[in-house]
């Protein structure tokens, strides 16, 4: 019962990314099956962390606390929630994807013996999943926030080091168009990194501890009192970085560059992986540690996270690179997420965490089904293709199935999150619920278009030898369209985990649901509400 799982879950891909580094420049198809390994080593211990946790239990489990800089009340202090457990699970499930899909992404002749790109490559991916899962489980700030840095490391080099080879221009403007993308998505985050780091400090002057767990309870016990325009300041300090991260309008313009010129798994690594620590941590840290201020600014971040639904969603339509409609439609979608975290509403919550773990699944799916036609055709511009479902009915199929999930048809897993957080949304604010909607309608617009316009119609010559799905990639794609319906029939799975977390989130705000009123008819038949 003392074994430190959650160290471990955590330090498994730090091991395996420092031995697939290590292994001889010849051996690069043994460099991807040590990384692969790895990686399964990892989902094997996120089910574990599942099994183990107790969703009526304590709120945080599996807990470990060690001193760490003692002189500034800094400790290693690890444990889980409910979210925390399903966004480990995600990541965990993802990243053997994420490798399976670039398994070729990275075989670059070199004359250099020192430069390994392949044996890089994988070390990366597997680096930033450790700091990912380390993010999940911290319950220090201090710890949280270094990992949450840290990231952008593996991060920069994966965009700009290993970026999409179908450029429409020379090498030279490929390597100008990566570096700046890569450049871009540093500096913005470092710069809210930075300002976070400013807020961090603030709150240990104003607390005099890193630990989430003792502030919370001191907060809720009234044993530590936050001047309303410190608190407010904290608030904004931490929010910001986590916007950044997130996407959220007006600070989202590094998302469509850093998709575009990634390869489709660091895509899927960026989108679906890293941007979840964004909003996970508005959840953990914005509204546990500043639930008044949370309170105070929530009208304002619904106006933001609406206008991130709709304006991605409409660039989204008018995009003629598959990679970044991808990338725009990503951005709507964190719109619903954010939204849902501050309806203030359990229904509102739940349906956020689970369009994390659900928008991660359909966003893999269809970003990897898009790169394996990119691959195959060269090209990312939506005009070069056409009638692809006569020539590779299997890729087009998946295809359908991946955009049909993105635009959230019935049946299908991110349905059930994008109905709870209208719902949850509604409840509170039925004006911002009902002007969210639009959201739906122009999914289903850019999605639709976007399968009509490169899977049916005449075939066009370039893409008429155009092979199916091979074998290795039904493999990764198949089991996440079986995720996508089988959570979209049984979402049950999840929220049984979710829910009671997010009742402690909404007990941190002091919020409850809002009573519906619904008109009943009184006993001397007059109606009554």
């Amino acid at each position: 019962m003392n074994f430190p799982l959650l160290t471990v879950t955590a330090a498994v891909p730090a091991v395996g990314a420092i031995l697939t580094a290590a292994v001889p420049a010849a051996r690069r198809t043994a460099a991807k099956w040590l990384a692969l390994l790895f990686s399964l080593a990892t989902l094997a211990l996120a089910v574990l962390i599942a099994i183990r946790f107790e969703p009526g239990g304590d709120r945080y489990q599996l807990t470990e606390s060690r001193p760490w800089i003692a002189d500034f009340g800094v400790r290693y202090e690890l444990g889980v929630d409910g979210i925390g457990v399903v966004l480990i699970g995600l990541t965990a499930l993802l990243i053997p994807f994420v490798i399976a899909a670039g398994w070729h992404d990275a075989d670059l002749e070199t004359s250099s013996k020192r430069w390994r790109p392949t044996q890089g490559f994988f070390a990366l991916i597997l680096m930033v999943e450790a700091m990912v899962i380390i993010s999940f489980e911290a319950t220090d700030v201090f710890l949280f926030y270094i990992f949450f840095e840290a990231m952008l490391i593996p991060m920069y080099f994966l965009i700009g080091g290993f970026g999409d080879r179908a450029h429409s221009g020379s090498d030279e403007n490929a390597a100008a168009q990566r570096s700046y993308a890569a450049v871009k998505f540093l500096l913005y985050n470092l710069v809210g990194g930075l300002i976070m780091l400013a807020a961090v400090i603030g709150l240990y002057v104003v607390a005099g501890n890193f630990s989430l767990q003792e502030i919370t309870a001191a907060r809720a016990a009234g044993t530590l009192d936050m001047a309303t325009n410190t608190e407010r300041l904290l608030f904004l300090g931490f929010f910001f970085a986590f916007a950044v991260k997130a996407p959220l309008w007006p600070l989202h313009t590094w998302l469509p560059n850093a998709m575009g010129e990634s390869t489709a798994p660091v895509a899927v690594l960026i989108t679906a992986v890293v941007d979840k620590v964004g909003t996970f941590a508005m959840l953990r840290f914005c509204l546990g540690l500043f639930p008044d201020a949370s309170k105070w600014a929530t009208p304002v971040i619904l106006v933001l996270a609406l206008i991130s639904i709709v304006y991605g969603a409409l660039v989204a339509v008018g995009q003629r690179d598959i990679k970044r409609l991808v990338a725009y439609a990503s951005i709507s979608h964190f719109g619903f997420i954010i939204l849902g975290i501050f309806a203030m509403t359990s229904q509102g919550q739940s349906g956020a965490t689970l369009y994390m773990v659900n928008h991660g699944l359909s966003t893999a799916a269809l970003m990897l089904v898009a790169g394996f036609l990119i691959s195959r055709r060269g090209s990312r511009l939506i005009a070069d293709y056409g009638g692809v479902q006569k020539v590779a009915p299997v890729l087009a199929g998946t295809f359908l199935i991946g955009g049909l999930a993105t635009l959230s048809l019935p049946g299908l897993a991110p349905f059930v999150s994008e109905f709870l957080v209208l719902v949850g949304t509604f409840a509170r604010y039925p004006v911002i619920g009902i002007i969210a909607t639009i959201g739906i309608v122009l999914a289903a617009l850019y999605t639709l278009v976007l399968y009509q316009r490169t899977m049916t119609g005449p075939v066009k010559e370039e893409v008429r030898t155009m092979p199916d799905l091979h074998l290795r990639e039904m493999l990764v794609v198949a089991p996440l369209i079986a995720l996508l319906i089988g959570l979209g029939v049984y979402p049950k799975v999840l929220t049984d985990i979710v829910n009671p977390a997010v009742e402690h989130t909404m007990s941190d705000v002091k919020q409850t649901d809002p009573k519906p009123e619904v008109a009943v008819e009184a006993k001397n038949g007059e109606e009554a509400k």
